[in-house]
């Protein structure tokens, strides 16, 4: 019987398992999902909670419960893979976990104690809040609710991000919440971010700087965080820079995870990114070198936007090309780039961003739909059908 092992119970993970579940014949197949943790989180409403648009205890579920049945759950870390012996090495398990192939979806770490005064400050403080952490989003909605005045901050670190537009979102909801709680003359609104553009992908980026300069939020481009000085609430950059805050909600520095870049050969192939993603091609998202070993979500160095959406895209691909493999036949999927972003202007207003590899796909519009679809719909369908494996939106 062949064996597939999956490597995250994430959303690409478990999105990606759960397919291969439906796909391929129980009898001929085993399906294992490996995650260290036995619950499954949203992590798109990490930025909504601090204001209340999002519950915290809404957030989770148990991985078992999230996964089609047939599928194995082993709860454990990845410390490391031989794609050479085709095994991976567990912390808890004595053995190896063997497999036939592989698919890695093991994620981003965060990591704001790279960043000297970062983790310190939120840790010995009131007012530094890395809120692409869970703990910190939740404790985030307590602090705006006491802030009174001065200057609120969101940082951008120089790493590639999970979810590229939720600075902004943070920014723009902030500002907005700013409005509504009366105190928006007494509050400093900033965002930074170490190049010079605030998105990435036209007409989204120029949408997007009509919008801070109508609302008068700063943008600090060329920006690149590399202290915070905790103590004094100063924040130092790479360029010589002083930023003073009173209220700050920095993203933390992310990087692969140590499993596959310091105890595998997966990511020796990505030099843009100094090995931190594993190497696959951009569009079938078959490893390089390795042809029973496949990537998506945060995991691979394509040139995408990490996004849950471009993860459930990604899922598909992966599934039916592995089980093209293991049926004996070609692969004829390619994933084509896709990501999509919601970026929350205000209450009750969103702009949906999309976009490939090649270009823009909708219209850079603020309306009333986008916000519901965020967070009255998209919600329901992650949970009860991406998640199961369905996908009902094309």
């Amino acid at each position: 019987m062949e064996h597939i092992v999956v490597l995250g119970a994430g959303a690409g993970g478990a999105m990606t398992a759960n397919i291969l579940r439906r796909k391929l014949d129980r009898s001929d197949v085993r399906i294992s999902i490996v995650d260290k943790s036995s619950k499954h989180v949203y992590q798109p409403s990490f930025y909504l909670i601090p204001f209340g648009y999002m519950e915290p205890e809404d957030q989770f579920r148990d991985v078992r419960d999230v996964m089609q049945s047939g599928v194995e759950f082993v709860e454990d870390e990845v410390v490391g893979i031989d794609p050479d012996a085709q095994e991976v090495h567990l912390d808890a398990a004595e053995d190896g976990l063997s497999y036939d192939y592989l698919v890695v979806s093991l994620g981003h770490r965060l990591a704001p104690e790279s960043i000297p005064g970062m983790a310190e400050g939120w840790e010995e403080t009131d007012a530094v809040y890395p809120y692409y952490h869970y703990e910190a989003a939740v404790a985030m909605r307590e602090a705006l609710e006491d802030f009174d005045g001065g200057t609120f901050v969101v940082t951008v670190p120089d790493t590639p991000i999970k979810c590229g537009g939720a600075p902004m979102k943070m920014t723009m909801l902030a500002e907005d919440y700013f409005q509504r709680q009366g105190i928006r003359d007494d509050v400093d609104v900033v965002m930074t971010k170490p190049g010079d553009a605030i998105f990435g992908v036209s007409p989204y980026r120029e949408k997007l700087e009509e919008i801070f300069e109508d609302r008068d939020i700063e943008f600090e481009p060329n920006f690149t965080v590399s202290e915070v000085d905790y103590e004094n609430q100063i924040i130092h950059s790479e360029e010589g820079e002083e930023l003073d805050y009173d209220l700050y909600a920095p993203v933390s520095p992310q990087y692969g995870q140590p499993a596959v870049t310091e105890n595998s050969p997966l990511t020796e192939g990505d030099e843009e990114n100094d090995g931190e993603y594993i190497t696959v091609d951009d569009y079938t998202l078959q490893h390089t070198e390795y042809d029973n070993v496949f990537a998506l979500g945060d995991a691979d160095d394509t040139p995408k936007s990490r996004t849950a959406a471009a993860a459930r895209k990604q899922a598909h691909v992966v599934a039916d090309n592995l089980s093209s493999l293991v049926e004996g036949g070609r692969m004829t999927k390619e994933y084509s780039g896709y990501a999509a972003c919601p970026l929350l202007t205000k209450k009750g207003k969103a702009m949906m961003a999309e976009f490939d590899y090649e270009e823009s796909i909708s219209a850079p519009v603020e309306s009333r739909m986008n916000w519901i679809m965020d967070i009255n719909i998209l919600p329901s369908f992650y949970w009860n059908a991406w998640m199961r494996g369905y996908d009902p939106l094309p």
